[in-house]
């Protein structure tokens, strides 16, 4: 699993994040949604790894990556904090600016990272998820029949971490032959911490307090994403059913927005890689 790749604990403040970074050229950062590591990208970092230096993190408090303390408002998980973990993580490798592609819950820090650091991001991708503020804001009958854990999720007066500790197994299902062995072992040994467990519930806790505050306040204050942004959904996974047409709430957000789709399931990373892989390396060339 990832072959010629390195594996370190770096050091960005508040937290260590667990990474793994190998291939040379341009820098691009991949990050990972829930409940994932950074190997849910084992095979594709290998097909960029020709032509750019590829950088994947577990987030904070996900995988490998130490987990801050809880404040009250949750903001210790927000999108912002993650953002700036993946800048200081940028600083100590050596690298002024990246591409930065996340999937699911990655491709809110992937986005708040444009918004926030616009000078440190060159080209955006966000996979499988549009704003979490837009989001909630059509969180209709629909919605919350296919995405309820997310309020479940976000509870704290009875938190979800005692139902999936009971058996994480049968939470969040998984298996070796789709995911790899070495990957679906790192995730087995992730989805049995229950600190790891209370960081991934702390992350969609914040995301109904102060990430959706903070993209409400970009909207009104009319900030948009200005580097090229690829937005890309899996065919088999509920973006269109749930949004009609995706990529026009994207077309909110981005001055250059690039839209494509692929054959997969929501964890397309492992279900299409060679696709994927293909998409990315057209959108990093330009």
């Amino acid at each position: 699993m990832f072959d010629g790749f390195t594996l370190d604990e770096i050091d960005v403040g508040p937290v260590r994040l667990r990474v793994r970074h190998g291939g040379s050229g341009p820098p691009v950062v991949l990050l990972h949604g829930h409940p994932r590591t950074h190997a849910t990208w084992h095979r594709v970092a290998p097909l960029l790894a020709g032509r750019h230096t590829v950088i994947c993190p577990d987030l904070r408090g996900y995988g490998g990556s130490t987990a801050p303390p809880d404040t009250p408002d949750h903001s210790s998980y927000a999108k912002r904090a993650m953002a700036a973990d993946v800048v200081a993580l940028l600083d100590a490798l050596g690298h002024r600016r990246a591409a930065v592609v996340g999937h699911d819950r990655g491709c809110y820090v992937a986005m708040r990272t444009a918004l926030d650091h616009p000078d440190r991001v060159s080209r955006l991708g966000v996979l499988d998820g549009v704003p979490i503020g837009e989001a909630l804001a059509r969180a209709d009958a629909r919605f919350a029949a296919r995405w309820w854990h997310w309020f479940f999720l976000g509870q704290v007066d009875k938190p979800a971490e005692r139902v999936i500790n009971a058996d994480p197994d049968a939470w969040y299902g998984g298996s070796p032959d789709r995911m790899g062995a070495e990957a679906y072992a790192d995730y087995h040994r992730a989805i049995h911490d229950p600190a790891t467990v209370h960081a991934m519930c702390e992350d969609y806790r914040a995301g109904l307090g102060p990430d959706r505050a903070a993209d409400e306040a970009d909207r009104a204050a009319g900030r948009r994403i200005t580097c090229p942004v690829l937005f890309a959904w899996s065919e088999r996974d509920d973006m269109v059913e749930l949004y009609g047409d995706p990529a026009a709430i994207w077309r909110d957000w981005a001055d250059d927005l690039r839209v494509a789709s692929v054959d997969s399931g929501h964890h397309m990373a492992e279900e299409a890689p060679e696709a994927l892989a293909a998409l990315l390396r057209d959108f990093l060339a330009g």
